[in-house]
């Protein structure tokens, strides 16, 4: 069955373009020109959701923090002509899974969409049901693998599915140092047009919300990042 792609754009142009190619590389399509249609639009059925971040009405951004607060994991591609470092963190920090610039290339989102519904479906919780629980304490910072929740003594710590697996990698191999090579290979393998400054995106974020934790994320200047277990203890 094919997957069912909703794009989100004010521009009809836009929207028109990537209806037409994206339905000829195999995927069910819907459009939308606002936040507020493709709200109304929205069902289970959607497996992926390419969203345009400057729209008139509700942004893009806020349109994807309300389907996460609401419970909706339904991926999200933002679409945008903005891209400095501040618009990345800000939409990796509000759920999406990806993010394209504008202009952009129709080889390029067709690459990203497959990715990010591959990504998706590795994700499967039915797929993962029996794998056993696996939980890490560092300190007052609890890791737990099984449900995907990390805690810094009584708080809880919301991490977007990339951060938590960034957590997660770097945390099960304390003694390791990994270059950013060696994370885009581990947890952007099937992404295309990756770059190192994704990772650093992505450790930037989650630097933040582990706040006083922050440093568990130790850099190594010129060859990359590893776990520091002793800042659990500090």
């Amino acid at each position: 069955m094919a997957a069912k792609i909703l794009i989100v754009d004010d521009e009809q142009d836009i929207c028109e373009i990537l209806s037409f190619n994206l339905a000829n590389e195999g995927y069910e399509v819907d459009t939308a020109q606002s936040a507020e249609e493709a709200l109304a639009k929205l069902s289970p059925d959607h497996a992926l959701i390419l969203l345009d971040v400057m729209m008139g009405g509700m942004s893009g951004y806020k349109m994807a923090e309300q389907l996460r607060k609401d419970g909706n994991t339904v991926p999200v591609i933002f679409l945008t002509a903005r891209d400095t470092e501040n618009d990345m963190l800000t939409g990796f920090s509000v759920g999406g899974d990806d993010y394209i610039s504008k202009p952009f290339s129709i080889k390029e989102v067709a690459a990203r969409v497959k990715a990010v519904l591959k990504r998706t479906a590795q994700r499967d919780p039915n797929a993962s049901a029996a794998a056993p629980s696996a939980v890490m304490t560092f300190g007052d910072v609890v890791i737990d693998a099984a449900t995907k929740e990390v805690r810094i003594g009584d708080r809880p710590v919301a991490l977007t599915r990339t951060e938590f697996e960034l957590l997660t990698t770097l945390a099960s191999n304390p003694s390791r140092v990994f270059s950013r090579e060696d994370l885009i290979e581990r947890i952007w393998q099937d992404t295309p047009f990756v770059t190192e400054r994704t990772v650093d995106v992505h450790i930037t974020r989650l630097r933040k919300k582990l706040g006083e934790r922050a440093g568990l994320i130790a850099s190594r200047s010129g060859y990359g990042y590893r776990f520091n277990t002793a800042a659990a203890c500090e």
